[in-house]
């Protein structure tokens, strides 16, 4: 069997997802309660047999390096690993990685490919369950030098994805990333019988940034100044060797926007959720907390999603995803709302002494009226306020509140003092 190693590319700035991102990197956001973006890929990796995983990693690091090491942990025997690359600065050169093939050429010293390796490339910022054997098991078929993997989407998103044209036997015979004319768009529309799973709707075939590399192919591709795989490596491969497309038509969301980020934690909610963290065949690994059951006392809850280390008191919740150690209070209000969770469990001792200096405590207060909105980590919300982006312009910003496409936002450690409010008319 030939050695697979995965990397998985988490060194972006992540500006789309800001301010998530301002004090933590991409695939450190939390998703889902109790997860991190990051472990989406892993846990993908580990449910292949794939167990030798590189992460790149580069802006806001720590929390992430701290996840990763608490989480992922190999005996003796396996073999495996999740090993860490931050950019460096050698006696080759002292640059930030410029783009995602540049990040792996200046870890290729450390992955160290033979020939006959093959280098599955993953993004960091994807919500999907995929069994890779099926990718690599195709990619060894065709005797293909790249495979990519990739899944139709409707014409209406064409412009945010790089887009393939194939033939019958799925060979690439024109790839484009997110093309802006509409005429080159027409000319990649699927027949038919390649995106059936999107119903009667014109599709394309889009690149998921996930790419299959035999090691030789990949040290030559990367023999070069080209900084980004899908806007030059991809393209300056054609008719070079052979490429090849995998088509993939599960669920796939591409979450590195606050928009995609709120609804996929949301639409986690559904009765039959389209990401399904219950499917025992697919476990999504974590950090392992010991933390205590959920509490709630006389809370009235519909489609939610609560997390161990929670404390819910006379609450009404509709559609939220509440993280960790979180605690909302009596008479309070949350409809589409997603709590980050907290670093911590606050003392009754903390509580007193922060109310010392006028700050509410951890969590959100009574009689407090909230929707449409994201609670990062840690904050403070005081009692009766009140918060929903209606009415307020994109890139609003008050204090640790900002609204950003349709979304407000409480950033990190944010404290919103009693009686705020920023709320619509009605």
């Amino acid at each position: 069997m030939r050695r697979v190693l995965a990397v998985i590319m988490g060194g972006g700035r992540g500006k789309r997802l800001y301010p998530l991102t301002s004090m933590r990197c991409k695939p450190a956001v939390p998703l889902g309660g109790m997860y991190r973006l990051v472990d989406i890929p892993i846990s993908n990796c580990l449910n292949s047999n794939y167990n030798q995983i590189y992460l790149l990693t580069q802006f806001n690091t720590a929390s992430l390096h701290r996840h990763v090491r608490e989480s992922y942990r190999f005996d003796c025997f396996s073999k495996g690993f999740v090993e860490l690359l931050a950019a460096e600065q050698t006696e080759q050169g002292d640059n930030w990685y410029q783009g995602t093939a540049d990040a792996v050429r200046q870890n290729l010293k450390h992955i160290g490919p033979s020939d006959d390796d093959l280098v599955l490339i993953l993004s960091g910022d994807q919500l999907y369950q995929m069994d890779y054997r099926n990718i690599v098991k195709a990619h060894l078929e065709t005797g293909a030098e790249v495979t990519v993997s990739s899944t139709p989407v409707v014409r209406e998103l064409a412009h945010a994805f790089g887009l393939m044209k194939v033939g019958e036997d799925l060979s690439i015979r024109e790839f484009v990333e997110k093309p802006s004319d509409e005429k080159v768009i027409d000319d990649l529309i699927l027949p038919p019988s390649l995106s059936s799973s999107q119903g009667d709707k014109p599709c394309v075939l889009a690149s998921m940034g996930i790419y299959v590399f035999s090691g030789r192919v990949l040290r030559e591709a990367l023999d070069s100044k080209d900084t980004d795989f899908g806007r030059e490596v991809i393209p300056g491969l054609l008719g070079q060797g052979k490429l090849f497309a995998h088509i993939f038509n599960g669920y796939w969301e591409d979450i590195g926007t606050i928009p995609a980020f709120f609804e996929a934690n949301l639409r986690l909610t559904d009765e039959v959720p389209p990401f399904n963290f219950f499917d025992p065949r697919y476990p999504i690994y974590t950090r392992t907390r010991f933390l205590p059951a959920a509490k709630v006392n006389h809370c009235d809850i519909r489609r939610s999603i609560v997390a161990g280390g929670t404390i819910l008191s006379a609450a009404t919740l509709e559609r939220c995803v509440i993280g960790i150690r979180n605690h909302v209070r009596s008479g309070t209000i949350m409809r589409n709302t997603i709590m980050m969770g907290a670093e911590r469990i606050e003392s009754v001792e903390e509580r007193e002494q922060t109310a010392v200096y006028g700050q509410p405590p951890m969590g959100v207060g009574h009689d407090c009226e909230i929707e449409n909105t994201i609670l990062d980590a840690n904050v403070r919300v005081g009692n009766r306020v009140k918060l929903s982006p209606k009415g307020k312009p994109d890139g609003f910003m008050q204090g640790d509140v900002m609204v950003k496409d349709g979304v407000l936002i409480v950033m990190k450690n944010g404290v919103l003092p009693d009686g705020t409010s920023l709320w619509h008319a009605d």
